[in-house]
């Protein structure tokens, strides 16, 4: 199936994924280093020109999980999008990040004794939404529920069920928890 915008079953096993699950449409326009590192869950969806670059730590995705067009994963830490997890275009998630205050180089064609990067996990819990443009850095977690408006800048954890947004993104108000039981309904199918 040469001709379909997506790999079939049998070309994504055979891309070297270190796990896929069933049913995942993965554009064939979108780039994966460090593939062996990557877990796919079931129902995932990655659509054109989206980034997954994986450190030594790996990233693991989901059940139920879309990443939208232009987005980008990158870091040596490892990054965790959890089931339901909606990452809408042009997110970046980092779990490394170079150090800008001019005390140290930057770039990774600079040997890291010259660089302060820093490295940290990045975990997406279950039901978030990370809206368009958005940029997540190291060391952050938005527990269950939590939403982030588009154009944020998230540099610290986002509470359960919390929307935040702008830059630093702050908390903007609670998020209602109705999908919870919508997800009961869906997984009785």
């Amino acid at each position: 199936m040469k001709n379909s915008p997506h790999y079939s079953d049998s070309e994504l096993s055979s891309l070297g994924f270190k796990q896929v699950g069933q049913r995942c449409l993965i554009s064939r326009k979108a780039s994966f280093y460090g593939i062996e590192r990557i877990v796919l869950g079931d129902h995932v969806r990655i659509d054109d020109f989206c980034v997954l670059s994986a450190g030594a730590k790996g990233i693991e995705i989901g059940n139920f999980v879309h990443i939208a067009v232009f987005s980008s994963l990158i870091g040596a830490q490892k990054i965790t999008l959890c089931n339901y997890a909606n990452i809408s275009s042009r997110v970046s998630i980092y779990s490394s990040s170079d150090d800008y205050s001019g005390e140290y180089m930057t770039n990774p064609m600079v040997p890291a004794e010259y660089t302060n990067v820093k490295h940290g996990p990045v975990y997406i819990s279950e039901h978030c939404i990370i809206g368009s443009g958005a940029v997540v850095l190291p060391d952050v977690t938005i527990y269950q529920g939590g939403a982030v408006g588009a154009l944020s800048l998230v540099t610290k954890d986002v509470n359960a069920f919390t929307v935040v947004a702008g830059t630093p993104a702050k908390k903007i108000k609670d998020r209602k928890k109705n999908l919870l039981s919508l997800q009961k309904q869906l997984e009785q199918q």
